[in-house]
């Protein structure tokens, strides 16, 4: 016995301690018990005075079970004992895990290095956060726990998809001879390094790409825009094929072009000119300012028949006008790609092109700008480095594009994939990991029974790319939102690794049922989680900031009390170390 009950609040029991316990401060942060007919309730030291201490209620074990929150409480003058290790084994699951469901977490640092285990179920089953600062441990941790599963030889995931997206390019070394501890497990990379690729070029076929993707790839922010894309999309399959074979859709796109020019109620001068400007840009070998006109008696070109009179009249407005009418197809279909054929970006260019001169486009001068911002922006990507991206040399389907994501050049299967996308832009690596993001979850909803091809999805530094994005408002949908919410039972889980908790998506960080955070100190950051996470007492708050490296504070489903726990170091480590400036500064320069 340690002490016994002087006073009880709603959650609060104060002890007066014993005289060979009191000012013991080594209590702090202990777990204690209170017997309690059938129920044991256990608390956990808070506070130490000279003679009493201040224990916060966590649950109770009735029947060998513990759960988490309080019923009953201890009386005044009831007596409390440390916890005993069956109690622990009670609370942190390691009498029941075996090699199949056991997930490592680490030591408890506070009680002889007693080692956390949670059950897989628990922790991958749903989506998690590891939070912390620069140097706190959020990339070694996510090395450790990963190693902990898969370095296993007892039992081997072979099953696991697990996509991890590497800010800094560290996670090679930590998973790079994943085969040499476990043979039939392996590890893929692919890599964003265009000049020295050590690895395969991550490369995603441009026609895998929807309306929404082409969206945030040109970086459009309105609804007129995404208008535009589809119809660009819709007439792709049209550019992406031998001119002979779509000659009849491009005269009809041309011809629609123009009859709206000649019924627009211009002046003749500005429907010359403006027919001139579309087929000096637009034309193919049959419709072109040098088509002829065949008259019974004559034949001109409808270039010659596009001459104004002395008297500013356009004569041959009804020959035109019947000319280009037999160009139209009332019975084409243009639909939107569906991924069962190849096309380029220089394809999509084209079909943007056209889209320009499309039905409303010349109406408005807004619209064409907005038009023309995409055109730009595509152009400016086909001449960039970035379209190496997109090239991809033979067709494949998007189901078989994911799969082969997961399969080694052996033909065996990869359980890690690792994306290295240090060598791009955070705006662009945004966009790449939502196109990834959004690809898996379509694959995910598209699998007849659900969650038997589980997907994870991790992102380091995932402030950068989990934001309040405009999505909301210019899609309807934030892809990483809508993973969180609805991703679950579909078996497509979101982990988050960030140092700038609040810089993430309210809902994406609401929706995350496990947390690991280590050492935080932005106040910004730690008022954030404690607002948004909604068991998180104020005592865990104050531990975020005293914590040493690679000690974090553990909770959620599958954790059933907030624990600090220590974890190992990953063998081998993740390059994200700090710099050694001793060694560097003072190296010889020989």
């Amino acid at each position: 016995m340690i002490g016994k009950v002087w006073l009880v609040t709603e959650d609060i029991v104060e002890l007066k301690l014993e005289e060979t316990e009191s000012g013991v401060i080594n209590l702090i942060n202990n777990y204690v018990v209170f017997e309690a007919d059938e129920n044991r309730i256990i608390g956990e030291v808070r506070s130490v005075t000279a003679d009493k201490a201040t224990v916060s209620l966590v649950g109770e074990i009735k029947n060998n079970i513990f759960t988490s929150g309080i019923i009953n409480k201890p009386n005044f003058n009831h007596p409390a004992r440390l916890i005993n290790s069956d109690e622990f084994g009670i609370i942190f699951g390691n009498l029941t895990l075996s090699k199949n469901n056991k997930l490592e977490i680490g030591e408890m640092p506070l009680y002889q290095n007693y080692q956390v285990n949670v059950r897989i179920n628990d922790f991958f089953s749903n989506h998690f956060a590891i939070f912390g600062n620069t140097g706190s441990g959020k990339s070694y941790s996510v090395a450790r726990l990963l190693q902990n599963i898969f370095y296993k030889k007892q039992s081997v995931p072979n099953n696991a998809n697990i996509f991890l997206f590497d800010v800094y390019g560290e996670y090679h070394n930590a998973f790079a001879n994943i085969k040499d501890a476990n043979g039939d497990l392996l590890f893929k990379t692919y890599t964003t390094n265009l000049k020295f690729p050590d690895t395969e070029i991550l490369k995603i076929p441009v026609w895998l790409l929807g309306v929404d993707d082409i969206a945030l790839l040109l970086g459009a922010d309105n609804h007129i825009q995404l208008a535009i894309i589809e119809k660009a999309l819709r007439l792709v399959g049209v550019f992406a094929q031998e001119e002979d074979s779509v000659m009849v859709y491009k005269n009809d796109i041309i011809a629609r072009a123009i009859l709206e020019i000649l019924y627009s109620g211009s002046t003749p001068s500005q429907i010359r000119d403006q027919i001139f400007a579309v087929l000096t840009v637009y034309n193919t070998k049959v419709l072109n300012l040098e088509s002829k006109i065949i008259q019974p008696g004559y034949t001109r070109s409808l270039r010659q028949c596009l001459v104004i009179d002395r008297d500013g009249k356009l004569n041959e407005m009804q020959l035109v006008t019947e000319f280009i009418v037999s160009f139209i197809k009332d019975d084409l279909e243009l639909r939107l790609p569906d991924g069962s054929f190849p096309y380029t970006l220089d394809n999509l260019k084209e079909a943007f092109e056209f889209s320009l001169i499309s039905e409303g486009i010349l109406k408005s001068d807004k619209v064409y700008d907005y038009a023309n911002i995409l055109k730009v922006r595509l152009h400016s990507l086909i001449n960039s480095d970035y379209r190496t991206y997109f090239d991809y040399e033979q067709y494949i389907s998007k189901d078989n594009y994911i799969r082969k994501l997961l399969t080694m050049p052996t033909g065996k299967k990869a359980q890690i994939v690792n994306f290295n996308i240090s060598y791009i832009d955070d705006r662009f690596a945004k966009v790449i990991t939502k196109i990834y993001a959004k690809l898996f979850y379509d694959l995910a909803v598209r699998i007849n029974e659900k969650a038997s091809f589980p997907i994870h999805i991790i992102l380091e530094e995932a402030h950068r790319y989990v934001q309040n994005d405009n999505d909301l408002f210019l899609l309807g949908y934030n892809i990483f939102d809508r993973i969180t919410k609805e991703g679950r039972k579909y078996g497509i889980i979101l982990g988050l690794v960030s140092q700038r908790p609040s810089e993430l998506s309210e809902t994406a960080l609401s929706q995350c049922s496990n947390f690991l955070i280590f050492r935080m100190i932005h106040p910004g950051d730690i008022e954030f989680i404690k607002n948004m996470v909604p068991d998180m007492a104020e005592e865990t708050v104050r531990k975020l900031k005293i914590l040493r490296p690679g000690i974090c504070v553990g909770f959620g489903n599958a954790f059933k009390i907030p624990v600090i726990v220590q974890l190992a170091l990953p063998n081998p480590e993740p390059h994200s170390k700090s710099a050694d400036i001793e060694t560097t500064w003072y190296q010889s320069n020989n």
